[in-house]
């Protein structure tokens, strides 16, 4: 089942709630669900609370609390209310949270109890919510003043439509740190959502018999596509929580036991499962979609995962928060075994339009050549929140079109598409030669213990700089340092070779999941200092 046309994304609550009233909607980590009256009739009173609170067409709320049903709630009832829902993580220090709040300038914020410290040392130079609302119905430990209500007052209001809903509002702000650990609003639209969401349809074919993971935090692009999709179809989506999100068995189990039928994470996620959640004992034979993003899927784990789960096809998804999904990839069964490259990231959505330019702003799109990968069309965001230096930055005005720079690198394969080569921001320099940092990643994932790898540049007073790889092997397969080192003059010009082997339990991840590569510099340089010492 399609919706009608929407001019926002709460249309699609709107229309499943009027047509199918009883359908599932949203089913939470504890296993209790809203139908779509339930959700639609519920986020109607959060949008009346709101506007009795002074929220106003424009304004934005904050919505910092550990993922459930309550809180797709609040974000409709947010939209509904012709506000924009700006989602933090709820296990970033209160500092984090406290500088994204405040940069945005949010009208009021729903907190779990123990985020409510983001409030505490509010800058001067920045309005203070008018109120805040506690997720979990506890006393918010705040030493602030501001007025707190808790969920079920909220959620008790008398119901509010508000007139006037565009496609043009602003329907949600995600912040990303990028390279440099300072977070920045990408603001995006429900012109933004509607063309991504809409995409998805054409491609991946939804009906209301599907069932949807919720892998991903709220804060992280990947749940869009999570949320919205489904909610588009009558389709319900099952929400699981971070911690069970990081536990590959309780993972498994939760495909088979919900009967799951479309999954969407990073691909360390499927790793984690593949390697650890004891597929053979679950029956995932529900599911008919495996799509990943966010980072290079290690060509050896898609290969296993694809053996466990055959009869599913699978896609590459790539784009930065600042456009969604813009490239998209099937990946083609069976993955032969000799193997070791990973996927192109395809060809652009058809939504997208895509632009590779070389170092001297000329085409680069041709076999052979490479350069960054601009994009633009109806899904790429507006603009950083307040940050008109990066925004000056990040786009480009060609052939009368406006051009987001995406930072990565990529060479064209014309059977296949794009082929992803990596960041801007992770090359370097060393003897002369130019080095993508992931492209050392990807030949140390060859070895066949090695389960991860994350590779930094460290600063070294004598040298300039030094590569450090840190691992993490399947025990008790851990090489050692000697082999890691003839493995890699057999794989790698000797230029690439790592400097330093380090080795981790698990490689330092972020709360999207994508290794922390920021954690990781640290970590080389007190190595270093500790070698030198």
């Amino acid at each position: 089942m399609t919706t009608p046309e929407a001019a926002t994304l709460v249309d699609y609550v709107e229309a499943n709630a009027l047509c199918f009233p009883t359908r599932t909607a949203v089913v939470d980590p504890q296993g209790w669900s809203l139908t779509y009256a339930e959700l639609d009739e519920r986020a109607d009173r959060i949008a009346g609370f709101l506007v009795a609170n002074g929220v106003r067409p424009g304004d934005r709320v904050g919505v910092i609390t550990p993922k459930s049903a309550n809180a797709v709630v609040a974000f409709i009832g947010i939209m509904k209310a012709r506000a924009a829902y700006v989602p933090a993580d709820h296990a970033a220090p209160a500092a984090r949270n406290r500088t994204i709040l405040a940069d945005c300038a949010v009208k009021l914020a729903f907190l779990a109890s123990s985020c409510a410290p983001a409030l505490d040392e509010w800058p001067a130079d920045s309005a203070v919510p008018s109120a805040i609302v506690s997720m979990d119905n506890a006393a918010p430990a705040t030493e602030s003043s501001v007025r707190a209500f808790a969920w079920d007052e909220a959620i008790g209001h008398a119901p509010m439509r508000v007139d006037g809903r565009r496609s043009s509002d602003l329907a949600y702000i995600l912040y990303t740190s990028g390279s440099t650990g300072v977070p920045k609003g990408v603001m995006l639209t429900h012109d933004n959502a509607l063309a991504f969401v809409d995409w998805c349809s054409s491609v991946f074919a939804p009906t209301e018999v599907d069932r949807f993971s919720s892998h991903a935090p709220f804060h992280f692009d990947l749940s869009v596509l999570d949320l919205y999709l489904p909610l588009r179809h009558g389709a319900s989506v099952h929400i699981i929580s971070e911690d069970a999100g990081k536990l590959p068995g309780a993972l498994a189990r939760f495909i088979e036991e919900r009967r799951l039928t479309v999954w969407y994470s990073t691909p360390s996620i499927l790793t984690l499962m593949t390697e650890h959640g004891h597929l053979e004992r679950r029956d995932c034979r529900s599911l008919r979609l495996v799509l990943f993003a966010g980072e290079v899927f290690p060509v050896k784990h898609l290969r296993e995962l694809s053996r466990r789960w055959p009869w599913a096809a699978y896609y590459n998804l790539y784009g930065p928060t600042e456009t969604n999904v813009c490239t998209f990839a099937r990946i083609p069964l069976p993955i032969p075994d000799d193997r070791t490259a990973a996927y192109p990231i395809g060809w652009p959505c058809t939504h997208c339009s895509a632009m590779v330019l070389d170092e001297e702003g000329g085409d680069a799109t041709r076999p052979g050549h490479e350069g960054l990968l601009y994009m633009s069309g109806p899904s790429t965001f507006s603009g950083y929140w307040n940050r008109p230096d990066l925004n000056a930055r990040a786009f480009l005005e060609r052939d009368g079109h406006r051009w987001y720079n995406t930072g990565d690198v990529v060479g064209l394969d014309v059977s296949q598409g794009y082929v992803y080569r990596g960041r801007r921001d992770r090359m370097v320099k060393r003897h002369g030669y130019r080095i993508e940092l992931g492209e050392i990643e990807r030949g140390l994932h060859q070895h066949r213990a090695i389960l991860e790898a994350g590779v930094v540049d460290a600063p070294d007073g004598a040298s300039g700089g030094r590569i450090v790889a840190f691992l993490s092997a399947r025990a008790p397969e851990r090489p050692s340092i000697i082999e890691m080192k003839s493995f890699c003059a057999a794989r790698l010009p000797s230029y690439m070779s790592p400097d330093v082997f380090l080795f981790l339990d698990a490689i330092p991840r972020t709360s999207t999941d994508k290794i922390d590569y920021q954690r990781l510099a640290r970590l080389a340089e007190a190595s270093l200092h500790a070698l030198e010492s």
